[in-house]
């Protein structure tokens, strides 16, 4: 029996390219296809703004892609765990190594180092690539695919209330006295809660008592009817500041930027429980990947001819879908205050660990 944790060198190495070559072939078939959905949807989005072609569908296609990947590269590596093991198991190699004396863990520790340095790298790629792409993504999306104005610090889909009103705006750009909002909407609520009516305008800038809205046009929700009101100001208690707070999309933010948003708002005496949880999941969406192998293990364990491989491949394909379904729950209760933001960000990963350690351990070691 060796009692290192890691096989053989050459064990390791070839365990390692044989799964990293599945993770790359599995992402870039589950990226393409989901590509190609997304592309569907969006294509008539985008060629409908005139002077929109072939070279904007590929700007949307740059910047989509990498979501995609960092959403769906903890599946791939799932399915890759799955393929894997299901092929060493029907070739005999699993029972070779434990043959030659190796243990479940040993078999399944080059998958896990691998795993880590996906995970490591999916950590780089989410803060260097992925929080820029949806920034401009959204800031786009939210400007009707028309050009956004060349600004590093547009943000999109903001809300801030004033009381019962509240100032809806698409994108916003510059910072302090300077701000600009587009895409402008101003709803007016009544007492009773119902929105009364509101101001809609393509522009507004701050006038230092409120937001001046350019060709704004009013409409009464009680006598449906609407009016031109050229230029308007309203909501005299959003500062800049405000709308500052009030834009932070934690998707579109670094973990090191998100921090300070947070102090940020813990500092204006704001909730901070659905950023806070956002914050600590940016840690553990990518170390989900290193789950992967250790949920999926239970496919490579127990002999190829009894007929069982195929229900443990399913089991194992359902324990990894599992977490990603608790884990999407949690983060839920975590941004509605049901769960403490940590322990909504990291107890499935704690549970799931050692749901998938006991597994092994009870039907192997």
């Amino acid at each position: 029996m060796q009692f290192d944790f890691f096989p053989s060198r050459t064990l390791t190495l070839y365990l390692a390219k044989m799964f990293v070559v599945r993770i790359l072939a599995v992402l870039v078939m589950l990226v393409l296809v989901l590509l190609m959905l997304d592309l569907l949807t969006a294509t008539g989005k985008i060629l409908a703004v005139p002077g929109n072609g072939q070279g904007e569908i590929w700007t949307y296609a740059t910047l989509r892609m990498p979501q995609l990947v960092a959403r769906f590269l903890p599946y791939s590596v799932l399915l890759a765990t799955i393929i894997t093991l299901v092929g060493l198991n029907q070739n005999s190699e699993v029972v070779a190594m434990k043959a030659a004396g190796l243990s479940a863990h040993q078999v399944l520790a080059p998958l896990l180092l691998t795993a880590l340095v996906v995970g490591i790298g999916s950590f780089v790629f989410n803060e260097r690539v992925v929080t820029r792409a949806t920034a401009t993504l959204k800031a786009w999306d939210a400007n009707e695919y028309k050009a956004v104005p060349k600004d590093s610090g547009v943000r999109a889909n903001v809300y801030i209330s004033d009381g019962e009103d509240i100032l809806a705006a698409g994108t916003v750009t510059g910072g302090g006295d300077r701000t600009e909002l587009t895409n402008v909407t101003w709803y007016r609520r009544a007492p009773s809660g119902a929105i009364a009516d509101q101001v809609r305008g393509s522009r507004a800038t701050w006038t230092g008592n409120g937001w001046k809205i350019e060709d704004a046009v009013g409409f009464e929700v009680a006598g449906a009817r609407s009016v031109d009101l050229g230029e308007t100001v309203v909501g005299s208690a959003i500062t800049p500041e405000q709308v500052w707070l009030g834009s932070v999309d934690p998707d579109a933010q670094s973990f090191w930027d998100l921090r300070d948003s947070i102090a940020a708002y813990e500092a204006a005496g704001r909730r901070t429980a659905e950023i806070r949880s956002k914050w600590w999941h940016k840690l553990v969406s990518p170390l989900s990947s290193v789950l992967m192998p250790l949920l999926g293990a239970v496919a490579a364990f127990g002999l190829a001819r009894s007929g069982q491989l195929f229900v443990r491949a399913v089991i194992g394909m359902a324990l990894g879908f599992a977490y990603f379904v608790v884990d999407n729950a949690a983060l839920a209760m975590g941004n509605f205050g049901g769960y403490p933001p940590l322990l909504a960000a990291w107890a499935p990963f704690v549970l799931f660990a050692l749901v998938g350690e006991t597994v092994l351990v009870r039907t192997e070691e």
